[in-house]
């Protein structure tokens, strides 16, 4: 196996053996990525003069005995996730490109923890679309096929996941922008509880997290990441959790609930449908006690979200020099000028439906230990599309099963649960109690096990 292809729990076994060095292994990676990019186009300032010298440094830590919890392990950033020296885009041109002064939270945390930051990862324009396109980056692509999309708006971040691009990936999640492109690019994302990551800036339902191949590497991000920054007001008191505890989950009796009908957006595909309800057929024969759960979520959340969101684009974009709208890409524009003709009341009706999808997550998982779901009701869709719709008209229609758990806080991921007859990944979303963010992980890593052999790696290059 390439060292590129290695685990983060891989990686720090053979440093600490002395088998392999973060230098070796981040020189082979950015070999890699040189072969792959020009397929998928998932980075965006790659610095690889800054990693080696990271790389350099980690290396030396190791020697001297001084190494520390992710000491040269590779990790990529969301761009969105500020890194001090480099501009943030927000994945749209309209943007000016001024160096961030600081690393944003998840970014000191892992430099504090001796991760080797190699670049930041693509994002479509204000991380508002479910896909690799942008107004500012190349588009980017699915590895698996790369006619399709990686999905978004953590869409680099998936396709260098699946692609090889080193064990850690991070993104942020504010409707399934994690856990969308995890499962469309058949790897693993945890959107964490809201505040267990600090984030800056922070706002309503928006999270970081982990992207990786495996939970195992979702928990070892997780103890990092989850570390206190006082620069978020949101975020959660510090905890003692065990984030190395993801083995031993014991299914015998646990309650889960089967949630198949969202309640609106796309209907979902047959072959989602079938292998949603295997993955809740191996727990049940694994000791879990399953039952069916109907509908919860409905139309009024879905359209009263898409007026607030549509309201706050419309006005950032507004904001903006006439010659920097222009730049905006067109689709997003389209959408955001829809709320120009909406009133003040609309708007905040809109806005309660936070708290409306909130209490209705929050009603039905109380009943259960967890909640199993599909991601998406469809697998991936064009390379060039915006949406699997692509109709400004209709955003959202593929995030009903991710919306309502950015409103409620909890815990929820994204884990591969096999592929459609055209080879391309299906993910199941696995979601858990607020705060529960290690039962979540550990019961994904208990799926790993129950699921059988995954299908190989994409090559790329």
């Amino acid at each position: 196996m390439s060292l590129h292809d290695r685990s983060a729990a891989e990686l720090l076994a053979l440093y600490a053996s002395h088998e392999a060095s973060p230098v070796e292994v981040v020189r082979e990676l950015l070999a890699h990525i040189e072969r792959c990019e020009p397929q998928i186009a998932a980075t965006w300032a790659l610095d690889a003069e800054g990693a080696l010298q990271a790389a350099r440094e980690s290396e030396a830590r190791w020697q001297r005995g001084e190494a520390r919890a992710l000491d040269g392990v590779p990790v990529t950033l969301k761009e969105n996730i500020a890194t001090r020296g480099t501009p943030v885009p927000l994945g749209t041109a309209a943007t000016a490109l001024v160096p961030a002064a600081d690393d944003a939270p998840p970014a000191a945390r892992l430099r504090e923890a001796g991760a080797v930051i190699v670049c930041k990862t693509t994002m479509p324009d204000y991380g508002m679309l479910s896909s690799g396109l942008s107004s500012f980056h190349a588009l980017s692509r699915n590895p698996w096929n790369t006619a399709l999309n990686p999905g978004g708006s953590s869409a680099g971040a998936a396709a260098a996941c699946a692609a090889g691009y080193g064990p850690l990936h991070v993104g942020t999640d504010i409707g399934g922008s994690i856990r969308l492109p995890a499962g469309w690019c058949g790897v693993f994302g945890l959107k964490p509880s809201h505040g267990r990551v600090p984030i800056h800036p922070a706002y309503a339902g928006r999270v970081a997290g982990p992207i990786t191949r495996t939970a195992q590497d979702a928990a070892l991000a997780m103890a990092v990441l989850s570390r206190p920054d006082p620069r978020d007001g949101s975020s959660l008191p510090p905890a003692s959790i065990d984030w190395a505890s993801t083995d031993g989950q014991s299914l015998k009796g646990l309650r889960l609930g089967l949630w198949l009908d969202a309640g609106w957006g796309l209907p979902v595909d047959p072959e989602i449908h079938a292998a949603v309800n295997a993955a809740a057929s191996a727990f049940e024969a694994a000791g879990a006690v399953v039952e069916p759960v109907g509908a919860f979520c409905i139309r009024t959340m879905a359209d009263g979200m898409n007026d607030f969101w549509r309201m706050r684009a419309w006005l950032d974009i507004g904001a903006l020099p006439v010659e920097q709208q222009a730049r905006v890409l067109p689709y997003i524009r389209h959408w955001a000028d829809g709320a120009a003709a909406l009133t003040g009341p609309q708007v905040f009706r809109g806005y309660s439906q936070m708290a409306a999808l909130s209490d209705a997550a929050l009603a039905v998982t109380q009943r259960f230990d967890f909640l199993l779901s599909p991601v998406s009701p469809v697998v991936s869709f064009p390379a060039e599309h915006a949406s699997p719709l692509n109709d400004p008209a209709r955003p959202f229609e593929h995030i009903a099963f991710t919306l309502p758990f950015n409103m409620s806080e909890q815990p929820a991921a994204s884990v591969a649960a096999g592929c459609s007859a055209s080879g391309m990944p299906i993910g199941l979303q696995v979601i858990g109690r607020r705060h529960d963010d290690l039962g979540v992980l550990r019961l994904a890593r208990a799926w790993e096990g129950l699921r059988g052999p995954q299908p190989a790696w994409p090559v790329l290059g």
